[in-house]
Order: structure tokens, then C-alpha cells, then sequence
């Protein structure tokens, strides 16, 4: 190949190489409860992303948005859940100290994987 080749091609392929690098966002692809579900009692959530994420940057607050009987009630945070990495590092598992009582919740949880950066999401689930 030509150096005059070689000049133009590769700034082409460096683009090329950060544009598929850019697109490889750490994403949920599923979690249990599923997004807009309703559930009998639970006491674990479990989240799945595409690729491996970082234990240490990933994570989940959880918050009750709603309960039988109380209307317009501010968001309560649940805390005290423990959470676990699985081995292949795809999956965060929450477990409650005890079943999450009835209600709406909201999850917003954050994860980062290969490319660093930092991405979130939200869903909300019922517990009947």
C-alpha cells in the first residue's frame, strides 16, 4: 500500500474503530421483576446487562413510590438490601432482608462496563 494510501485510510479506520467503540453502552436486557410487572411478594431483583460490568460501578437504589391505602405518598427509600455480582459479572442480584411489601417501586440502577461509561435506567414494578 502507498504511503499516499496509507494517509488517507488510516485516520478513516481510527474513526471507524471509536464510532463501534461508542456504541457499546453497557444496557439492561432484562430483569426480574420485569419493567411494569406486577408480582406476588419478592424479596430479590435480579438485573442482567449485555456485557460484563464493573462490580464497583454498578448498582440500584430502590424506592416505594406508592402503597394500598396511602395516596400521594413521597417515594420511600428501601435500603439495608445486599448485592451480588454473578461470576460472569453480567448479573446484579439485590436481596431484601425481608419480602418487599405491597406496592409500587422504582428502581433506577447504574452500571458501567468495558467503555467506562457510566450508564442508568429506571423501571417501576408492583407487589401485589
Amino acid at each position: 500500500m502507498s504511503r499516499f494510501r496509507l494517509a488517507l485510510t488510516a485516520p478513516l479506520l481510527v474513526a471507524l474503530a471509536f464510532a463501534g467503540s461508542a456504541q457499546a453502552h453497557t444496557k439492561l436486557v432484562s430483569s426480574s421483576p420485569a419493567a411494569n410487572a406486577t408480582i406476588g411478594k419478592t424479596g430479590r431483583i435480579v438485573l442482567t446487562f449485555n456485557e460484563r460490568v464493573f462490580a464497583k460501578f454498578t448498582g440500584a437504589k430502590l424506592a416505594m413510590t406508592s402503597m394500598p391505602g396511602m395516596a400521594n405518598h413521597q417515594p420511600m427509600p428501601i435500603t439495608g438490601f445486599t448485592s451480588a455480582m454473578s461470576p460472569d459479572g453480567k448479573t446484579l442480584s439485590l436481596t431484601m432482608r425481608r419480602a418487599l411489601a405491597p406496592g409500587t417501586y422504582q428502581l433506577n440502577w447504574f452500571a458501567a462496563g468495558a467503555d467506562t461509561h457510566r450508564m442508568t435506567g429506571t423501571l417501576s414494578f408492583t407487589v401485589r
